[in-house]
């Protein structure tokens, strides 16, 4: 869609020039419709204490685990408006965004501006660049709404290079966020979490052969006093819980 500097034009970069204009078929219109609405609200409760609490410890897992260094070709897949996008940026790594909404997307290139960012729209389930693209691929609470997990982590791994990292992020099943999201769909408030698909840390874990790394974090609730909720984080990850509702796999790619 709309693109951004890039550090040099060599041949990667022109492949992901030509592969932001092609819309990608098979995008149902519903996800579309989902999706195209959430922009302004997704980034508005990171602006509230304990949405800018969950931000901070997610982000810092998520970048213990990918890891991101300079130069080093970045994809971010359901990268949504580019909340933890920024991050890997910040790292100087270079960063395609694919998403399925376009008004998302557009958030995320406006917050990305003057930055080595990309953007495409695109499915998950069916990434359109070639094998072996990145030195590393990630996606962040975009998995929940897809049932075939196992299609897009198959995904991931081929668009990344051998030695490089695959990081995959979601809600845990079984964390108690989830448990209150599921009593809300069953009483019929947010239509939208029927959509969700909520896993586990080893059924993430069971979707790639390859051997990987789990921790979860978030082990507070989303009414605790902040101050508080950050003894309740310390706690939780001392104890090696698996029940914290973020959770984050890696693996590194034979």
């Amino acid at each position: 869609m709309v693109g951004h500097r890039w550090r040099r034009k060599d041949e990667w970069s022109i492949q992901i020039l030509k592969v932001s204009s092609t819309i990608r078929k098979g995008i149902r219109m519903v996800e579309k419709a989902l999706f195209d609405e959430w922009p302004e609200r997704y980034d508005q409760w990171f602006t509230t204490p304990i949405g800018k609490l969950v931000k901070e410890i997610e982000g810092e897992l998520i970048r213990d685990l990918l890891d991101p260094k300079p130069g080093e070709k970045v994809l971010d897949a359901g990268c949504g408006t580019g909340v933890f996008t920024l991050d890997f940026l910040a790292a100087e790594a270079q960063v395609v965004g694919l998403d399925i909404s376009g008004p998302m997307l557009s958030v995320a290139c406006k917050k990305t501006r003057g930055y080595s960012f990309f953007a495409v729209r695109g499915d998950m389930q069916h990434l359109p660049f070639k094998d072996n693209s990145f030195d590393k691929a990630i996606s962040i609470t975009a998995l929940e709404f897809i049932a075939d997990a196992k299609s897009v982590i198959d995904e991931l791994f081929r668009v990344t290079r051998p030695r490089g990292y695959v990081v995959v992020a979601t809600l845990n099943s079984l964390s108690p966020w989830a448990a209150r999201r599921k009593a809300k769909t069953q009483r019929g408030q947010k239509h939208f979490w029927r959509m969700q698909f909520f896993r586990s840390p080893d059924e993430l874990l069971a979707c790639s052969p390859c051997n990987g790394i789990a921790e979860t974090a978030i082990h507070f609730q989303k009414d605790d006093d902040p101050d508080r909720a950050v003894k309740i984080e310390q706690l939780g990850r001392l104890q090696g819980l698996d029940t914290g509702a973020f959770v984050a796999v890696c693996w590194e790619k034979p």
